[in-house]
């Protein structure tokens, strides 16, 4: 059997103690400091799909928890697992998956986790990397000339770190090839109900994630939640003027208000936004409300007529001459856009994510 057959779920899968073979097969890596959320929202959607209801038993998809000496792996929320054993053959799994956590901690101690991901990645097996083990595959030299997806807080330390990498921090999980990344949080129940879904059948992948309580998403280009635009600005009394402002979408204030209430005068509050964002606040607010329109109207079923209002514009024809004018086309013309298409004028047309290029690192 190839390793196209595997990727495929033709015929893959290990046979235990006489048993019939799983038709997924996942080997599963914690690092030191691991995101507990990812790991359980992965794993428990491995095992809801694995068996009737929610009885858990490993029959059509197996799991091995691994460590490099067999040991507890602490969380960084400060709780333990067990590992089911040491670094098995990565032959046996038709993916093996890297899940970090904490960035930074403990990183000299990932040695032997790189070298088995180097074997793996040697022996044609699919690569996973969830939360920030996708740092230890590029670490590991896995990523180089390849996209890869990491949560929005850790775009720019991608960045900073891998000039060989591309980081997406617009999509919860991005697939090139056989190294897959995943943002991680509840993306790594999105991302293994994708495998369940392309091994087990779609029906599968549906259960485990109604049962989780998941919204259900076939696609790849699900999108992230992006960080408050608050974030990337200095000055305290504008980033405080913007969370207000992202507060009240659907009924913005007018600067005056915002000012009276942040305590500085109208006038410090403008120049602010200029200095910092290189526009009025007028154009800031107006931006901002589309940009989110765009990010509704793209990745949602809600009523054109529902999004103007929630996006605190005056009239649906109102709202479509701006939507037009920012992005090319109305809300309408957008929405019909094919899947990749849509993915794409996400990601060119968004203007408030973190998206900075290595050459303005320095600035």
């Amino acid at each position: 059997m190839n390793r196209d057959d595997r990727m495929s779920g033709k015929g893959s899968g290990m046979a235990t103690g006489g048993t019939v073979p799983a038709a997924l097969n996942v080997g599963i890596v914690p690092l030191p400091n691991f995101t507990l959320n990812a790991f359980a929202s992965f794993i428990d959607a491995l095992r809801l799909a694995a068996d009737e209801r929610d009885r858990s038993r490993p029959i059509r998809c197996r799991w091995e928890v691994m460590s490099h000496d067999g040991r507890m792996i602490p969380a960084s929320c400060g709780v333990s697992i067990t590992a089911t054993g040491t670094f098995l053959s990565p032959e046996r799994f038709d993916y093996v998956v890297v899940i970090g956590g904490l960035l930074g901690h403990d990183e000299d101690k990932e040695d032997p986790v790189l070298d088995y991901l180097r074997q793996a990645a040697s022996q044609g097996v699919a690569l996973v990397g969830i939360c920030t083990g996708v740092f230890a595959m590029a670490r590991a030299g896995l990523l180089d000339g390849r996209k890869a997806c990491v949560s929005w807080l850790h775009y720019q330390d991608m960045i900073d770190r891998f000039d060989t990498v591309e980081p997406d921090a617009s999509r919860l999980f991005v697939a090139d090839g056989k190294r897959i990344t995943c943002a991680g949080g509840v993306g790594a129940a999105r991302l293994a109900a994708w495998m369940i879904e392309r091994h087990l059948g779609r029906d599968l992948a549906q259960k485990a994630l109604s049962i989780m309580m998941v919204e259900n998403s076939r696609a790849t280009a699900t999108p992230q939640p992006q960080p408050p635009v608050a974030q990337s600005v200095r000055d305290p009394r504008v980033a405080r003027a913007i969370l207000l402002l992202e507060e009240k979408l659907s009924d913005p204030p007018r600067i005056d208000q915002l000012a009276h209430t942040i305590g500085i005068s109208r006038r410090q509050l403008e120049r602010g936004f200029r200095e910092e964002l290189g526009m009025s606040f007028g154009n800031f607010s107006r931006a901002l409300r589309l940009d989110h329109g765009l990010w509704l109207v793209l990745t949602t079923d809600r009523s054109i007529l529902d999004i103007t209002l929630e996006c605190g514009f005056n009239g649906q024809s109102h709202f479509a001459t701006l939507f037009r004018k920012a992005y090319g086309l109305t809300p309408t013309e957008a929405r019909g856009l094919p899947l990749l298409d849509r993915d794409a004028l996400m990601q060119s047309k968004l203007r408030f994510r973190p998206r900075v290029s290595n050459d303005q690192k320095t600035h």
